[in-house]
């Protein structure tokens, strides 16, 4: 295997030439440069990391932890975020923590081991309520999920609103009974679930919810539950698209049409929710932007460790369709 000395001495330079031509430093003539790249191709050269991680007390490389890469929300920041990263030359490493502590801590523990430049991570409840900045000997910006007195750099969806704006929405149709089901795991469901209890509560309405595992499996249940009852909910809403998706299904298995024996509408603008049924009412999320911020916020962070924390809230779309359109009679 070629070393960086076996370069230099082919490409006729030192081995620090050879280095400032591999780290992209100015300083180094274009005929050197054009001398070492060639070099490196011929004898296909491959940098020692491990070496340059000793040297170095920064690598080239982020820590992305998701809470679970089957939320498609999770797979469209991942896109954003390994974009971003390849326009900075820089890696990712990728780790789904299935909403379990355990696994973000091991994956934490991970990231220290590689020694990564920064980490953005969707942190569980347990996760967050324990979460201090100083616990980590590298940069952490919070994505999608932190709680207003969470001292750390973060990209949120306005929450509180879009629940507050989606809910209100579906009063002026006329519906008066809505069941809202939300996901216990998280600090956006908790967010959520107050925008919906604030809009109920100004238009003098019962709150109806059901707090459950953000997965299909646990919100098709709840919405059964409810749809066996008397009297029917009006309208159901879902506070992600996998608990959409099994508000879905739960109203097909009871032969239920929506909208015209029930109203729905819930959160993320998946390609699916224009195409079930006569399309489905739902807050749109900036899912790239978001992604996008995050690594923003991380590179700054990491080029400029004291400057102060960070917050970007970004706004959700609401995205007016059939499934709850004005509620008849």
């Amino acid at each position: 295997m070629a070393q960086i000395k076996d370069v230099a001495k082919q490409a006729g330079v030192s081995v620090a030439s050879v280095s400032r031509v591999l780290a992209g430093h100015a300083g180094v003539s274009e005929a050197i440069r054009q001398r070492v790249l060639e070099a490196v191709r011929t004898m296909d050269y491959r940098p020692d990391l491990a070496a340059k991680r000793l040297r170095s007390r920064r690598t080239d490389t982020i820590g992305l932890i998701v809470s679970d890469i089957r939320n498609p929300f999770f797979t469209e920041v991942s896109r954003a975020v390994e974009d971003m990263a390849y326009q900075n030359r820089m890696r990712v490493i990728l780790c789904n923590a299935d909403e379990d502590p355990e696994k973000e801590a091991l994956y934490l523990d991970l990231m220290r081991d590689e020694n990564v430049s920064g980490v953005i991570l969707s942190p569980s409840l347990p996760t967050l309520a324990r979460f201090r900045m100083s616990d980590y000997p590298f940069p952490v910006v919070l994505v999608d999920r932190c709680d207003r007195e969470t001292n750390a750099d973060a990209v949120v969806l306005d929450n509180v609103d879009s629940a507050y704006r989606l809910t209100t929405h579906l009063i002026e149709q006329g519906y008066q009974r809505i069941a809202f089901i939300y996901g216990t795991t998280s600090a956006t469901g908790r967010q959520r679930h107050e925008g919906y209890v604030t809009a109920m509560a100004t238009h003098g309405l019962e709150t109806l919810t059901q707090a459950v595992p953000a997965t299909v499996e646990a919100a098709r249940a709840a919405a059964g539950e409810l749809t066996r009852g008397r009297p029917l909910p009006e309208a159901l809403v879902g506070s992600n698209g996998l608990i959409l998706l099994g508000l879905i299904e739960a109203l097909r298995a009871a032969q239920l049409q929506f909208p015209e024996q029930i109203a729905l509408a819930g959160f993320d603008d998946l390609p699916w929710t224009r195409l079930v049924g006569p399309g489905i009412t739902v807050i749109a999320q900036p899912t790239y932007d978001i992604g996008q911020a995050a690594i923003e916020l991380l590179l700054q962070r990491i080029a400029h460790s004291s400057q102060s924390v960070r917050r970007v809230v970004l706004r959700g779309e609401l995205r007016e369709r059939e499934s709850s359109r004005r509620r008849r009679g």
